[in-house]
């Protein structure tokens, strides 16, 4: 029923991302004092625990936590991990000062389209992550991990076919706004805010 839902709505699989529109990144009750004024990333760590579930579906609505299909098919949580470090590497591109400290990344959630979807309605990237500091000498953590959603909007059609023709593909954009989001979050912390894509973000959670 949900699938018939999206249809007629024009929506994809991964046209669910969360309804609410709240501000994403919220420090979560981390003491702004916890993290670092400036920051020198010696290191990234990129976890994509081998527990989150895999969909190879070709539906509006796919289940598992990890939906990919920009790179051929293999290990999907190896190639999600190598988005996210180099979405990180960007990121924290000219980060040099300070004490050095260590970035660790948790995926929790990585929804981009199915075929059937980018060629047919679009939808959401419905990214999930999380972010954490550590001290780079000790280990010890700087603040407990901070819950980030990077949603973004996904092209479907001939606005998608265009993009592919462009070089702006899933990859490729994807691995760009990880980059802005987690800039964003690192120099700002709680600052960054999902955007709203409205009804387009109501039906992926169920």
């Amino acid at each position: 029923m949900l699938a018939a839902m999206a249809v007629s709505l024009g929506l994809s699989a991964c046209a669910g991302v969360s309804g609410d529109t709240a501000p994403r990144g919220a420090a979560d009750g981390v003491p702004q004092a916890a993290w670092p004024a400036s920051l020198n990333i010696t290191a990234i760590n990129v976890n994509v625990p081998r527990t989150l579930q895999v969909s190879e579906a070709n539906r509006y609505y796919p289940g598992g936590d990890i939906v990919w299909r920009g790179d051929p098919i293999g290990d999907r949580h190896a190639q999600v991990e190598a988005i996210f470090r180099e979405g990180a590497s960007r990121g924290t591109k000219g980060m040099t000062s300070g004490a050095p400290v260590i970035l660790d990344i948790e995926v929790t959630r990585f929804h981009a389209l199915t075929e059937k979807a980018r060629y047919s309605t679009g939808g959401v990237h419905d990214i999930n992550f999380s972010v954490s500091l550590r001290d780079a000498a000790t280990g010890q953590a700087l603040s407990p991990p901070r819950q980030l959603q990077a949603d973004m909007k996904a092209f479907g059609g001939q606005a998608a076919i265009a993009a592919d023709q462009r070089g702006e593909t899933q990859k490729v954009r994807i691995t760009a706004h990880l980059a802005e989001v987690i800039r964003a979050d690192l120099t700002r912390p709680g600052s960054y805010q999902a955007e709203n894509l409205g009804l387009m973000s109501v039906f992926d959670r169920y």
